[in-house]
């Protein structure tokens, strides 16, 4: 028999579960970062694919990170199967010539009374948009979840804040998204 999307959705072989929620930010009462430890995430979003190519650098040491990666389109976006394959320099080149749209967002984990969340702050196009966002084990760990004071608004559910929508956007375009922040 041969594998298909529908057989991993029932029992994961070559996928894993990734299991998160995703909240904007209030700037206003974001945590201190001055002396975090961080991790620059560089994302190239392939056009007409959902494979994104991502290039993560540790703040500290400086170790990069290449890999390609597919979130499968389900309609359970709290629990999306993702494959992912690591990459080494010259696969890194290769795929990186492929046409996309790229992000740019610096990482701080970030731990709470209720978990380890990882704040993004973006760079470029979507300057001034910070988000926050944990992973979990499971749907019950999921809706147990408390978000930390700082987070404003909940977006899991919202298309427009997933990667690839949101590297498709120009400074112009996030004002809107950036205003909810603050709601």
């Amino acid at each position: 028999m041969i594998r298909g999307i529908d057989e991993e959705l029932r029992a994961a072989k070559y996928a894993h579960v990734e299991r998160e929620r995703r909240f904007l930010v209030d700037p206003r009462r974001c945590p201190a970062l001055d002396h975090a430890a961080s991790f620059l995430i560089e994302d190239r979003y392939i056009d007409r694919s959902r494979c994104r190519l991502r290039r993560m650098t540790e703040g500290a040491s400086g170790r990069v990170v290449m890999k390609l990666s597919k979130k499968y389109d389900v309609s359970d976006v709290m629990a999306r199967p993702i494959v992912t394959t690591y990459l080494d320099a010259g696969e890194y080149a290769l795929f990186s010539k492929l046409p996309g749209h790229c992000l740019t967002k610096r990482c701080y984990p970030v731990d709470t009374a209720h978990g380890r969340f990882r704040l993004d702050i973006f760079a470029g196009a979507l300057a001034g948009l910070m988000t926050t966002e944990i992973e979990f084990p499971d749907a019950e760990a999921g809706a147990a979840i408390m978000p930390p004071s700082w987070a404003s608004v909940e977006v899991t559910h919202d298309d427009r804040y997933q990667g690839a929508a949101l590297a498709h956007l120009t400074a112009a375009a996030i004002t809107p998204l950036l205003h909810g922040a603050c709601a």
